[in-house]
């Protein structure tokens, strides 16, 4: 079956292999894509898809604000400058640790949405455990390779049954359940945007992986930083751009 008439399918119905019906997966997809879009709320897409403008201000909140983008680049930052001057891989993960501890200590006694601290701690503490197991300052990194491939392979099902996970999140994000399904123009759109967002998770497999092999932590870390939310905060321009193309505004607000 070719690509052209996926959207077309949407809207018959007829028994599959379990023997449940179309109608019956589309149901099962649309409360998978609100619970999916319940939590992209949260998120930095979330955050943006409706405006009808991007400014840097929106952008910097879609990523966290000045606070979690400190979150989310020191410690690894820490981790790489101290590894790298002092080749100490006890002082370098202690001060990834400790910074990550205090963020998130200023956010409890903030009492400010201490969520995405507390993730990061647990992130920035499991990688540690890791990499003191093994004594080895590249393994600091080897969770990052298992979340990274845990989306792609995520996104890739999606994309094989032909329910576009960014898809799914947008439809619902946008006020448009599953709808989109059945025009073409607004399938193929977010199909190509779930696309590139796979292709972002599977880059930073394809180079980062082989400087973890090669014990080039430098490299690692470097790559790691640029690829983490530099690379995210274009993905997130670059999906806004394609959703206010499906979604005029006059659309998006009805």
């Amino acid at each position: 079956m070719s690509e052209d008439h996926a959207a077309d399918d949407a809207d018959r119905v007829r028994p599959d292999s379990a023997g449940r019906s179309n109608g019956e997966t589309d149901d099962a997809a649309g409360e998978f894509g609100r619970q999916v879009a319940a939590a992209a709320e949260k998120s930095g897409l979330g955050r943006i898809a409706r405006d009808e403008t991007l400014t840097p201000a929106d952008l910097v909140g879609a990523l966290g604000g000045i606070r979690g983008l400190a979150e989310a680049i020191l410690p690894g930052l820490v981790f790489l400058v101290v590894y790298t001057f002092t080749r100490e891989l006890g002082w370098a993960l202690g001060a990834s640790l400790g910074l990550a501890v205090v963020f998130t200590a200023v956010r409890l006694f903030a009492r400010s949405q201490p969520t995405q601290a507390i993730a990061g701690l647990i992130g920035v503490a499991a990688s540690a455990a890791l990499s003191l197991w093994t004594g080895r300052a590249e393994d600091n990194y080897v969770i990052g390779f298992y979340t990274n491939a845990a989306y792609a392979v995520a996104i890739l099902i999606s994309l094989l049954v032909r329910w576009p996970l960014v898809g799914l999140v947008v439809g619902f994000l946008m006020g448009d359940g599953t709808a989109w399904r059945g025009e073409r123009r607004k399938y193929r759109a977010l199909q190509f945007l779930t696309v590139v967002w796979l292709g972002m998770f599977v880059a930073r497999l394809l180079v980062q992986v082989p400087f973890y092999y090669a014990g080039n932590v430098e490299a690692l870390g470097a790559t790691r930083l640029l690829m983490g939310v530099p690379l995210y905060a274009l993905l997130l321009v670059f999906s806004w751009l394609v959703v206010r193309a499906v979604y005029p505004a006059k659309r998006a607000a009805e």
